[in-house]
């Protein structure tokens, strides 16, 4: 590998007008008086000449990186609109800075900065200050911080540490190269710890950035400080700098500066607990987690552009961001009428007559019950034996335990404590669910068994709490504090109502577009949703609800109404049986059914068990409401036969508002005739160019972000119909935020007080709004701008075709439809016979206007593992692009 000389010119992504020399009188405690060092650092003040600048980040690196690290920040303040002046510094024997021979310590670091501020001008500036910082920089840019407060008016850190408990094991990479064997020869002698350190990346670095990293380091006398800093890290009292880390990390909890944190969530050193150690500390500080990127976020991920949005946000429409985000946040549509989801239990704790009935052994069979009376007094229960335990108000607590009247008594127990219910279903599998649980940071788990054995097994975060009864052997050998079985019954338990406005819930996302993300809810919010479900459905009192969607059976409660869980696999919608919903309908004379799309298949495919009596109790349902996906005409047809009685509904919504519209099978029915295909520029003969879902449920509002020739929505909002756009909503339900992803937040917040859904669809005439697709699957092709969902339900008219997923082949701009079918009759996966290839493009041409490339046959669409009916349409271009490259492919 070719070196990189020790000339900026030669550095990548380097303007050579930033890289400077200083020197500066040391008052290092190492230093002898009146001795002055040579500092190195990148500064854009020339490149920013005429220019008037907004204020100075100053960027601190750690170890063994140097200023190099920060030059996509500093390109990007340099070529902002309203720019910034950056001062990168090269710590003193480190970068290209002097070498010393001196031992430096944090005490010694935090005087070299101030000397350097002060020798550079930076402490006399009028303008605002703003830190960046990473790995041990963000030590000693904080403690530069709390000297300076004067002149800081806000915080940036990428994956540091700012306090490590002696009583806990550093991470393995430090305790090794902190090795008395292995410390010096891997820091110092050989380049083992440097090397270690630019591997921390997804991917690798490029050679030539890769060499300029190493480029300062290439002699054991200049790498003499690596060895030194890692010699001085604060990891027990009896350390040289421990007694400074205690301060700095005590000190920050009263910074009120504005805070930014990005972090790469798989960085083996700077693990989670670091990041959750400086948020307790700044809770006030906005943070963004990186679940692809590890040490080198900088390196892995674009640091820079979520730099340059938030400082612009709080330093140049400061005014007009505060505005935004106050309306954002600001109750809507009458919800100012909180009432909290604890107001039915609490009116009615003295009412003996039946709140919630679970199912079990073949599905038939009542296994246990609650009168309203009973789950108040088992709510009371619960709360104060988690009180006892150490479960107080503001702790994150994870409820692994399977629906029914155990989980609804914990859920309500939590929200009158005033803890943050943390919901991540076990459908995520092992790797989701240790993802989602890692990011969400419980401090307790509540679990059945096999969860905790799960949480031992896999290191989730939290205590442990058992959810079943267990002997104390047992307890002990799962590290659980106790089990709910052992609390004991309580006449009262009273607390102070929790702030309507406190965090009361994080629901993941089923993670069909990604990692599944955390979304936090208020309790209002949370409220909001069981009004707008209460008022939609006029749901009341004395309804009896069949709960066989996870959500609703823990809104029941909250409703007023009688609730049952069916015997299922919630983690697997179709073990739903027709007789196991029969039964659990029979059990509370339910009205009111909610299902999942998934669940009804095998109801409706399992129909012929039901008997005589259990189709007559079903037809005494007079609601079904069934949502998380599209559900195809001929099933809601075959549930409609099922439950004659029934108005059946099908709710759009997603994980961050849910419901948000709805629509009757009667107005389906009556938008398919209604010839609303004449408004679009690609009709849909009898299908309508997506999904009908309907019209605003109660409090929620409905807007369209058209789509451009690329594919990307406007930021104007619109509800003129024929226009396909980004659906945006409000409601008073709408999610409060993303769960430390604010980059994502900010992305789906951009007009304040909307929500953007990633979904895409367009109003007809009669104000219904129909559903393509989601955004990330819109097709820019040769053809124009495409949605799926059309080109989808055309291909799926065709005799012999069970699904079908179309996607796009080709670079963007010039790609080309696909369609990618599953048969009734099983095929060769691969592609389709030529007249099944001809009948389906055929049919979507007519239909749609579209000319589809190919047609190819799998044997099943990989979906989503919560939802069932959620295709992986990545995963199938992927597979496709292979395919008709002629290589060999299969579906993971």
């Amino acid at each position: 590998m070719a070196q990189i000389p020790f000339d900026a010119s030669y550095w990548p992504g380097i303007n050579p007008l930033w890289s400077k020399t200083l020197t500066v009188e040391s008052t290092a405690p190492v230093e002898a008086a009146g001795t002055s060092r040579t500092w190195h650092y990148l500064d854009n003040i020339d490149a920013l000449e005429g220019r008037e600048y907004v204020g100075t980040i100053l960027c601190v690196h750690g170890n063994p990186t140097w200023s190099y690290l920060w030059r996509s920040v500093i390109a990007a303040a340099t070529d902002a609109e309203r720019p910034w002046r950056v001062i990168a510094v090269d710590q003193i024997d480190m970068g290209f800075s002097e070498r010393t021979g001196l031992v430096r310590s944090l005490e010694d670091r935090l005087a070299d900065l101030g000397d350097f501020t002060a020798a550079v001008g930076l402490d006399d500036t009028q303008l605002p200050v703003v830190t960046l910082a990473h790995d041990w920089g963000g030590l000693i840019s904080l403690g530069w911080v709390l000297a300076h407060r004067h002149l800081v008016r806000g915080v940036m850190l990428t994956n540091t540490g700012v306090f490590h408990d002696y009583r806990e094991k550093l991470p393995a990479a430090l305790r090794l190269a902190l090795a008395p064997k292995f410390h010096p020869f891997g820091t110092s002698k050989t380049t083992a710890f440097l090397d270690v350190t630019l591997g921390l990346t997804q991917g690798g670095l490029p050679k030539d950035v890769r060499a300029t990293y190493r480029a300062p380091y290439r002699t054991e006398s200049r790498r003499a400080a690596i060895q030194h800093f890692v010699g001085d890290i604060p990891f027990n009292p009896g350390t040289k700098s421990h007694p400074f880390m205690v301060k700095i990390a005590e000190g920050i909890k009263t910074l009120d500066v504005p805070a930014f944190f990005q972090w790469g969530t798989k960085d083996p050193v700077f693990q989670r607990k670091y990041m959750m150690d400086l948020i307790r500390r700044m809770p006030h500080a906005q943070v963004h987690r990186y679940e692809n990127a590890s040490h080198l976020v900088a390196e892995d991920e674009d640091i820079a552009s979520p730099i340059m949005s938030w400082l612009t946000q709080h330093f140049v429409d400061e005014q007009t961001h505060r505005q935004a985000h106050t309306q954002a946040r600001a109750p809507l549509h009458g919800s100012a009428n909180y009432l909290s989801m604890l107001s039915e239990i609490t009116a009615r704790s003295n009412d003996s007559s039946l709140a919630v009935v679970d199912m079990g052994g073949d599905g038939t069979e009542v296994i246990a019950q609650k009168s309203w009376a009973q789950l108040a007094a088992e709510v009371n229960r619960l709360a104060a034996g988690l009180s006892q335990l150490g479960v107080k108000r503001g702790d994150r607590i994870n409820l692994m335990v399977p629906p029914g009247s155990r989980l609804t008594a914990l859920l309500y127990a939590c929200l009158k404590i005033g803890a943050v219910v943390v919901v991540a279903d076990t459908g995520l599998g092992a790797k989701g669910l240790t993802r989602a649980l890692k990011g969400a940071q419980p401090d307790f788990i509540v679990g059945i068994k096999t969860a905790l054995l799960a949480a031992k097994t896999l290191g989730w975060p939290g205590a442990r709490i058992s959810a079943d009864a267990l002997p104390a052997p047992a307890l002990k050998a799962l590290g659980a504090l106790g089990s709910i079985a052992d609390f004991a019954p309580v006449s009262l338990f009273e607390v102070e109502e929790a702030d309507p406005d406190a965090d009361a819930a994080v629901l993941y996302t089923s993670g069909s577009t990604g990692p599944a993300k955390g979304v936090v809810y208020t309790h209002r919010q949370m409220a909001g949703m069981r009004d707008a479900i209460k008022n939609t459905y006029g749901l009341k009192a004395g309804t009896g609800l069949v709960a066989g969607f996870a959500p609703f059976a823990l809104l029941g409660p909250g409703l007023g109404c009688t609730s049952v869980t069916p015997k299922m696999d919630v983690t697997k919608p179709k073990t739903l049986s027709a007789s196991a919903l029969a039964s659990a309908a029979a059990a509370i004379d339910a009205t009111a059914i909610f299902a999942s799309p998934a669940a009804l298949v095998n109801v409706v495919a399992t129909a012929d068990e039901l008997t005589a009596a259990q189709r007559q109790g079903l037809s005494s349902v007079n609601l079904l409401l069934s949502a998380g996906a599209p559900i195809p005409l001929p099933l809601l047809e075959k549930v409609q036969q099922l439950l004659p009685s029934a108005s059946l509904h099908t709710p759009y919504g997603m994980t961050e508002a849910l419901p948000i519209t709805d629509v009757s099978f009667e107005t389906i029915l009556a938008a398919h005739d209604d010839g609303e295909n004449e408004l679009h520029t690609t009709p849909m003969v009898g299908a309508g160019n997506g999904v009908c879902v309907g019209t605003a449920v109660y409090g929620a509002q409905v807007r369209l972000a058209p789509l451009n020739a690329h594919g990307v929505p406007a930021a104007e909002l619109t509800e003129e119909p024929g226009i396909t756009g980004e659906i945006v909503v409000s409601a008073p339900h709408v999610k409060d935020r993303y769960d430390t992803l604010w980059v994502t937040e900010e992305t789906s917040i951009q007009n304040p007080g909307w929500h953007r859904t990633g979904d895409v669809g367009h109003f007809d005439a009669e104000g219904r709004l129909w559903v393509e697709g989601r955004l990330a699957h819109v097709m820019v092709t040769g053809q124009g701008v495409l949605t799926p969902v059309a080109a989808e339900l055309a291909a799926e008219t065709v005799a012999g075709i069970k699904r079908a997923a179309v996607v796009a082949v080709g670079p963007s701009g010039t790609a080309t439809p696909v369609a990618v079918v599953e048969t009734h009759e099983k095929m060769p996966a691969g592609q389709a016979p030529f007249d099944l290839t001809q009948q389906v493009r055929s049919a979507v041409a007519e239909h749609t206007g579209v000319d589809l490339a190919a047609v190819l046959v799998v044997d099943e669409h990989p979906t989503d593992v919560r939802h069932n009916s959620k295709i992986d349409r990545p995963l199938l271009a992927q597979w496709a692009d292979k395919i008709l490259s002629g290589k060999k492919a299969k579906l993971a």
